[in-house]
């Protein structure tokens, strides 16, 4: 069977992108080109429909058990296969499947200031034209209505940054032994010993690798009249575009989205009072982090922005 040795399981917008792409680069190591196949994430079919862009998002899960093997079959003989699913942390029902059919497999989990986590993400959405809420603290109180309504996994914000409840479900079934739980900040701060570590952990060569890639940088996306516009159409090709084919749907979306993305820059950071406002969702839950881990994240409750150096793609 052609099944991964190895998962990135965490977490969105935490710079799995650029180190399943660093991680591919290893001689010893064999990541396939499909980033997120998601596979672990339902037992079958994915749903059909939840917030804009879903429908299409859920078309692209690799869900058949085959499809999935697939993936593999171009390792060469004797490396290690992995892949890179950063929702597998959130997602108990998916760390459940996990354990049944991997049981052996060891997991890396990249962690990131959960404040800035949550605006990283919704700038990603807001910037595809999909968030169709401007402010980033209410977009956070809608959440709970988004997850009744069924919206998928990217549209939770606040829930997604609640590591502690995650890891602690996680050591119930793996052993610590084969988990390595890293900071964001360490990949930014210090990449090459960071691959290290990771090289390290999966029993492979170290030195092999010296650069993270910098890829997926969200641009700014301003809050004007014409930028309105055109996020309501791409909303609204979010709503629809699953029932049309792929290459028709891309085609309609790419000129849309290029040019809600034609100005360059960074984005406003976030503020103190937005800060001050979404840190009390993550309050207790980083004190159980700091309980499972035996880490200390106080630095998370005083501390600013987390500035993306790979702003995730997912």
């Amino acid at each position: 069977m052609a099944l991964p040795n190895f998962l990135v399981i965490g977490v969105p917008k935490a710079g799995t992108t650029a180190l399943h792409a660093a991680l591919s680069r290893h001689p010893a190591l064999f990541l396939p080109s499909v980033k997120e196949p998601k596979f672990f994430l339902s037992e079958g079919p994915p749903p059909a429909r939840g917030g804009p862009g879903d429908a299409q998002t859920y078309q692209e899960h690799v869900w058949r058990r085959a499809d999935y093997e697939a993936l593999f079959d171009p390792a060469p003989p004797g490396v290690l296969r992995g892949e890179s699913t950063p929702f597998y942390l959130y997602d108990l029902d998916a760390q459940n499947r996990i354990k049944r059919l991997l049981p052996k497999a060891k997991l890396i989990v990249l962690l990131r200031n959960p404040v800035d986590r949550a605006h990283s993400n919704w700038t990603h959405l807001w910037a595809a034209g999909l968030e169709p809420e401007r402010d980033f603290v209410t977009a956070c109180a809608l959440e709970a209505q988004r997850r009744e309504a069924g919206w998928a996994q990217f549209w939770h914000y606040v829930f997604l940054g609640r590591y502690g409840a995650q890891l602690a479900h996680l050591f119930g079934l793996f052993s610590r032994e084969q988990v390595l739980v890293l900071r964001y900040r360490e990949l930014r701060d210090a990449p090459t010993a960071t691959l290290d570590t990771v090289c390290d952990f999966l029993g492979v060569t170290t030195g092999a690798l010296g650069a993270v890639p910098s890829e997926n940088v969200t641009p700014f996306v301003a809050d004007t009249t014409v930028n309105a516009a055109l996020r309501a159409i791409l909303r609204t090709g979010g709503q629809i575009g699953h029932h049309f084919p792929a290459p028709v749907r891309r085609a309609a979306h790419i000129p849309f989205l290029a040019a809600l993305q034609r100005k360059k820059g960074g984005r406003p950071p976030l503020t103190p009072e937005q800060r001050a406002a979404v840190l009390p969702y993550f309050i207790a839950d980083i004190a159980l982090l700091e309980q499972v881990t035996g880490l200390s994240y106080a630095d998370w409750l005083i501390t600013g922005l987390e500035p993306d150096i790979v702003d995730d793609g997912a």
